[in-house]
């Protein structure tokens, strides 16, 4: 039995578990991984072994690390895979994210991601945070632009409220939201995204694997594909994008059902 599937936007549909590529960078998601070469086979193996067709980078995983390993690895790709990415993030270091919202930065991130994935348009394009020091009317304007331009297909908006995705959807049509959601998160984004027909993309369900701690290796994957159904279960809008450098782990993540 596969999956069910979610179809952001109204004409993407994407299994409800795809992979969130942050783990493969440097330390503090700094520079490039250890081994490059496992990060390309891992990201193939998603795809093409184990059918995963939602990919969730940024270009600020790096930065710009991630965005050229999933071009490397995957291009041309497959009709069926949604890329999903972000930009209007700034990384000092390693460790060090800072929102910047102007127009002209966001335009630059938006060409220079679409030209690290050697893309003509971004399926799925996140403000990856609000920048407070910038009108959120300027910031998505300038997406919308670019959307308006064939640039973006969809847009989202990344560690937001109820309150800020309503004024968002304002100035500009908001196709999915992407937080923290874990067994223990109670996010009322999530209620509001079903009552609204907005994709739920819940990332970092283990909460950077703190919710595996405890479990020993052996018993990893059963607790991990637990975690992910319950999750699941909790709204038809949810879909989730664990993050993981281990090929083990990604084929323990990729193979949760859920019955209709």
């Amino acid at each position: 039995m596969e999956p069910l599937t979610v179809t952001i936007g109204g004409d993407m549909p994407v299994r409800r578990i795809g992979y969130g590529t942050m783990q493969l960078t440097g330390p503090g998601h700094w520079g490039p991984p250890t081994d490059t070469g496992n990060a390309i086979r891992i990201l193939r193996h998603a795809v093409h072994d184990l059918g995963i067709d939602h990919l969730d980078t940024a270009d600020a995983y790096g930065p710009h690390t991630v965005e050229d390993l999933i071009r490397q690895a995957l291009h041309p790709y497959p009709d069926h895979v949604v890329i999903a990415t972000k930009g209007g993030m700034l990384r000092p270091g390693p460790n060090q994210w800072t929102p910047c919202g102007r127009p002209e930065y966001l335009r630059q991130c938006v060409e220079l991601s679409l030209r690290r994935l050697a893309v003509d348009r971004i399926d799925l394009y996140y403000l990856h945070r609000i920048d407070p020091a910038v009108p959120l009317a300027d910031q998505l304007g300038t997406l919308d632009d670019l959307r308006k331009e064939g640039k973006i297909r969809h847009l989202g908006l990344s560690k937001v409220t109820i309150d800020q995705i309503e004024e968002a959807r304002g100035y500009t049509a908001i196709e999915a939201v992407q937080n923290q959601h874990s067994i223990d998160t109670d996010d009322p984004v999530l209620g509001y995204a079903e009552q609204h027909g907005l994709s739920y993309v819940a990332h970092q369900p283990f909460r950077s694997g703190t919710e595996l701690v405890r479990t020993s290796a052996r018993d990893r994957g059963v607790r991990a594909q637990s975690i992910l159904r319950l999750l699941l279960r909790r709204s038809p809008a949810l879909l989730t994008i664990p993050g993981t450098s281990s090929y083990l782990h990604l084929e323990e993540n990729s193979k949760v059902e859920v019955a209709e």
